[in-house]
């Protein structure tokens, strides 16, 4: 969709103005007939630039709204503005973690959620006027739904375990087990948060360590980067489901595996499927992972410091 850009007055673009081949290239100088004084004004939006500024810290991001169709007559370009502003997005957007504890009780602090609100951003420059120099980025913030003082005891009581086997000679595979089963130890829930396996654990790269094994697309067997995950998110199914929380988004294979009972599975892929659930109790739960790879097992288990959990 393109919007064309309206500007207060007649607009005459300078025609006898004696400038050189350089400055007319920095420059689309134009008057504008101004009704208040009956004369004409010589506006210079030349290459028109806004500071978007981060409230947070006051970081400026310049960005030249000339190359989006900002000028006089012509269409603004709202589809490449979209385009900035989700490329802006995801240097900007963080999710939110609350504080964590491991098994040694050493606390790791939380982590606020920043949100770069598109639309909003989208909005302000498509109404921007040439007077504007300077706009506020719509960030919006969320802080965690769980205190540090709120993780005490909260590995006292287990609500909800469960195990499956893999063939620890397989290494690949079992390194990827255990590296996405990593990912989600000791993750903290507080009431209504929720939980995404493709969010939390990540893109499974080579980068990242993740390793070529087997894995199911279109019921059949093939090598790609992070084969074996799916056991861990399956693990991970059964565990928070025995604990009561509540499935959001889950995805079973087309074709079965061994590792757990038929139809028990969640499939999960980089852009693709992802399992998804959220805590529906009043309590915080957190989630604790062990890998054997001696053993060739993973165990997912959810605890709490709610002695008779209830929703």
């Amino acid at each position: 969709m393109r919007r064309r850009l309206l500007t207060v007055g007649f607009v005459f673009l300078i025609g006898t103005l004696q400038v050189s081949a350089e400055e007319n290239l920095k420059a689309k100088d134009h008057f504008i007939y101004d009704l208040n004084t009956n004369n004409w004004n010589l506006r210079t939006p030349v290459i028109w630039e806004v500071a978007l500024v981060d409230e947070r810290d006051q970081s400026i991001q310049l960005i030249a709204l000339n190359e989006f169709g900002y000028q006089p007559g012509v269409d603004v370009q709202e589809e490449e503005l979209r385009a900035f502003a989700s490329e802006l997005a995801q240097t900007i957007d963080t999710p939110m973690r609350n504080p964590t504890i491991n098994k040694e009780g050493i606390i790791t602090p939380g982590q606020a959620r920043v949100i770069l609100a598109e639309e909003e951003l989208v909005e302000q420059l498509m109404n921007a006027s040439f007077l504007e120099t300077q706009l506020p980025l719509p960030i919006y913030v969320e802080e965690p739904t769980v205190s540090e003082e709120e993780l005490e005891g909260i590995d006292l009581y287990e609500i909800g375990s469960f195990t499956t086997y893999f063939n620890s000679g397989v290494q690949g595979r079992s390194e990827n087990i255990r590296r996405s089963a990593e990912s989600i130890q000791d993750f903290v829930l507080g009431p209504g948060d929720h939980f995404s396996f493709n969010q939390i654990v990540g893109e499974r790269t080579l980068e990242r360590g993740y390793k070529e094994a087997k894995e199911i697309v279109n019921k059949q067997f093939v090598m790609g980067i992070g084969g074996g995950i799916c056991q861990t998110s399956s693990t991970l199914y059964n565990a928070v489901d025995a604990a009561g929380l509540e499935m959001v988004e889950r995805i079973t294979h087309s074709k079965e595996i061994g590792y757990v009972p038929a139809g028990r599975d969640a499939t999960v892929s980089w852009g693709g499927p992802d399992f998804k659930f959220k805590n529906p109790h009043t309590y915080p739960i957190i989630i604790r992972t062990d890998v054997s790879l001696e053993r060739g097992e993973i165990t997912v288990s959810v605890y709490t410091n709610n002695e008779s959990p209830s929703s």
